[in-house]
């Protein structure tokens, strides 16, 4: 899938944007705080129906504004015109299309227009929480299986329910309990199985792209807990009420599965520098890419990369830019403050690339007379 056209109203600080994109490599130059940022986020609000950022939509409007628009023109492998918009007006709800055709279920969209983010907020996989690394299976098995969205969705509606009942003043009532229980277990066992079989298939993919970043100077691994390997989820869920009825929320289950992210034999949030946690992280988001583009729906996903060379030496900014460079990646979109970088991709690149320029919330195509006069 390549995005043609953008049209952006009123989104973060950029209130008026209409952009043309290379097929290929689109870059974004510009000091921080200047919105390079804001723009990739609004391509990645079309493909997930919100913000990498802020889950909140009214804080995503511009302030003083109303309303926000995103409107993306893509073209699809067979050469299919494909328009997706997303539009929301200030204490209402979301209004999102393609083709003119408005979504009933956002989650319908997801996988439509698969895209992978590398971004400094990656850090929080590594020193965040275990709803951090969740979150980073989720959106890669999201996008290709609509079984294991579904059976997500369902599982995080009867955990909230079950909760509900746990926090409750009064006892609760034990066969409603069993009811929201069995869908847990029912629903839990689906996104296990998923996620095993993601996670198995994805480990060698992360080990060949962080060997290849590094040059083959550490070792890395990746592996997966969750209470569901440990016997069945119903029953853990039943011998758990009471300590959870205690607590007020569910002790047990996929929601709180985690990933262990190990350099050599330890856990890279302890040893890693901050190059090595960079690596790691960038070859998580490649292989991720690498993944959804061999498992997802024929279409080559979109590559976003947001400030990805700060914290590394200059041979694993080298062997970054010739992985990206190369014919496996698709559409990329990357921002930088630092022109230098930018060069030694574009120098390596074969065909059309596009560069702009990013000011205050303002976006403007730079031509070639201009890239060389700086």
């Amino acid at each position: 899938m390549i995005l043609k056209q953008i049209s952006i109203l009123n989104y973060k600080n950029l209130e008026q944007v209409e952009l043309e994109f290379s097929p290929k490599m689109n870059c974004f130059i510009g000091q921080n705080g200047m919105g390079k940022t804001n723009l990739l986020d609004a391509v990645y609000y079309l493909s997930f129906c919100k913000s990498a950022t802020n889950p909140i939509d009214s804080q995503n409007m511009m302030h003083d504004k109303d309303f926000f628009v995103i409107q993306g023109v893509y073209e699809s492998e067979s050469g299919d015109r494909e328009e997706v918009y997303c539009g929301m007006k200030r204490r209402q709800k979301k209004v999102f299309k393609r083709n003119k055709k408005e979504y009933s279920r956002l989650s319908d969209h997801i996988g439509f227009i698969p895209l992978v983010m590398v971004s400094p907020a990656d850090t929080e996989l590594i020193a965040g929480g275990s709803e951090e690394r969740r979150r980073f299976m989720d959106v890669v098995i999201s996008q290709y299986d609509k079984e294991y969205l579904e059976a997500l969705i369902r599982y995080n509606k009867a955990l909230q329910q079950r909760n509900t009942l746990l926090k409750a003043e009064a006892e609760p009532d034990e066969e409603l309990l069993a009811v929201w229980e069995e869908m847990m277990a029912m629903t839990g066992e689906v996104v296990y199985r998923k996620r095993c079989e993601f996670i198995d298939e994805f480990i060698p993919t992360f080990q060949t792209f962080y060997s290849h970043i590094s040059q083959d100077k550490e070792v890395v691994n990746l592996s997966y807990e969750s209470h569901a390997k440990h016997g069945s989820l119903l029953d853990q869920l039943k011998e758990s009420r009471v300590r959870d009825r205690i607590m007020g929320y569910s002790l047990k289950g996929v929601h709180k599965d985690d990933l262990t992210m190990q350099l050599g034999e330890y856990p890279i949030k302890r040893e890693g520098s901050q190059g090595q946690n960079k690596t790691y992280l960038i070859a998580l988001k490649l292989a991720q890419f690498d993944f959804l583009r061999r498992t997802g729906s024929n279409t080559i996903p979109l590559l976003l990369l947001d400030d990805i060379f700060d914290k590394l030496d200059a041979s694993r900014v080298e062997q970054i830019v010739k992985l990206v460079s190369g014919d496996r990646f698709g559409q990329i979109f990357i921002t930088d403050t630092n022109r230098d970088h930018l060069d030694k991709i574009m120098q390596k690149i074969e065909g059309e690339y596009k560069v702009f320029g990013v000011v205050d919330g303002s976006v403007n195509e730079r031509k070639e007379q201009d890239y060389e006069k700086e």
